[in-house]
């Protein structure tokens, strides 16, 4: 900071000037490649969606190749040119871009943009990412479903335009933190995968109940072995059908806004966590009363690739369920609703799962098949210290507030401050 400080008093000490991206460069739309086209070998090439899920800020060489012969009938971006992705389904993700820093020109779809200026690549790309350029951006964004932004909308977008030095320092300082960035995350990630693992293993330990004993390593957290060794054998095995009732959903042309929110399929993470984002709501004119849940019910999706995923409802927000999810109502006075929930996530759960769900088409999980899972039914106060156990672990790994998610997003929103605060610079007036 110091020295772009020192560099910014030198150059520019009454300010920085600010110009729009079409005064210092043009947008030049690429066209006519498609994924059918993309090669392992030969001219490099850039498809559009590569650069929302390969390419980070900056590329010196590409994945994919098209023919030569292919490549001379499209355009093609120069070393220095930025790729800008120009259609997402995500507001956020629309105008997605990276610098292009390989040596040789580089083939480019269409639904992308080839941004040709006179300023220091990286630099460019990372204002792409900050929220100077995405509050700018939001109001220019077209399409409802499928979100676009057109080059001449980008074109009118200011960028602060310090001299080249300052330029080349802010990217070298922000490559610097974004690769120590990149180190710790990678840390964190690994200590996250392997928390999930252990989750994961605990889980299956604390709910199984067998005849015998498990030998359990001497490493694992001793409350989880005291809560095993002393767990009981007065076990009875139970049918989902006798310890729960079961009700689907309905179905609602749902809107952006209502009396309840209507949960989804698309709603609940892999993880089982009720998602914030994206929701739609119906009235109760649409008979939504019927299908209202309380706290303590478990959601199951029942249809597709997510058949059996579920979330456990916790809150009072007024809220139905659509027709694609069953609704499991335990019996609380036999069964506690975190412990189904935990159960359903299981090795147990699922390799009955596997077995009784129809395969003809889309798998199929209906209420019919789910009655007959079965589950271990320890007492009340021994489920409440299993759940107790096993929420911690579900924190510690799964919760976005707290635990090692938490402190992934905080390394990020750290990176993402820094980067905007080099960014900002006071314009200089007329």
């Amino acid at each position: 900071m110091s020295k772009i400080d020192q560099l910014i008093r030198e150059h520019c000490p009454n300010g920085v000037e600010f110009k729009t991206l079409g005064d210092v460069g043009e947008f030049i739309r690429g066209n006519g490649m498609l994924k059918s086209d993309l090669r392992s070998e030969g001219f490099p090439a850039i498809h559009y969606g590569q650069v929302h899920t390969t390419y980070g800020t900056s590329a010196e060489s590409t994945v994919s190749y098209v023919t030569p012969a292919f490549a001379n009938k499209i355009r093609k971006a120069k070393p220095g040119d930025l790729v800008i992705a120009t259609t997402s389904e995500d507001d956020d993700a629309v105008a997605k871009a990276l610098a292009w820093v390989g040596t040789t020109e580089v083939a480019v779809s269409g639904d992308a943009y080839i941004y040709r200026h006179t300023l220091e690549p990286k630099y460019v790309a990372y204002f792409f990412q900050s929220d100077q350029f995405q509050a700018q951006k939001k109001s220019r964004i077209t399409g409802a479903k499928v979100k676009r932004i057109s080059g001449e909308s980008m074109a009118k977008i200011r960028i602060p335009v310090p001299p080249m030095e300052v330029q080349k320092e802010i990217v070298r300082v922000l490559e610097t933190f974004s690769k120590l960035e990149a180190e710790l995350e990678a840390e964190l990630e690994a200590e996250l995968v392997a928390r999930r693992l252990q989750y994961t293993f605990y889980r299956d330990q604390l709910l199984t109940f067998a005849e015998q004993e498990m030998a359990i390593n001497q490493s694992i957290n001793q409350s989880i072995n005291q809560s095993i060794n002393q767990s009981t054998r007065r076990i009875r095995w139970a049918k989902v059908s006798e310890i729960a009732m079961l009700n689907y959903g309905f179905t609602a042309k749902a809107a952006d806004e209502g009396e309840y929110r209507l949960i989804r399929i698309t709603d609940i993470t892999e993880n089982g966590k009720l998602s914030p984002a994206g929701a739609k709501f119906v009235d109760s004119t649409h008979g939504a009363g019927d299908y209202v849940v309380e706290p303590g019910d478990v959601l199951m999706a029942r249809t597709g690739a997510t058949f059996g995923k579920t979330v456990l409802i916790q809150d009072e927000e007024p809220a139905v369920y659509a027709s694609f999810l069953i609704r499991i109502r335990v019996n609380k006075e036999e069964v506690l609703p975190g412990y189904y929930w935990h159960f359903a996530q299981s090795s147990q759960y699922w390799r009955q799962a596997n077995n009784l769900v129809s395969r003809g088409g889309q798998p199929q999980f209906n209420a019919n098949v789910l009655k007959d899972v079965r589950l271990p039914v320890p007492p009340i106060e021994e489920q409440r210290n299993i759940v107790t156990l096993l929420d911690k672990f579900d924190a510690l790994v799964n919760d976005l507030s707290t635990g090692l998610p938490a402190e992934l997003n905080a390394r990020r929103q750290q990176y993402e401050y820094f980067r905007d605060k080099l960014l900002t610079f006071e314009e200089a007036t007329a």
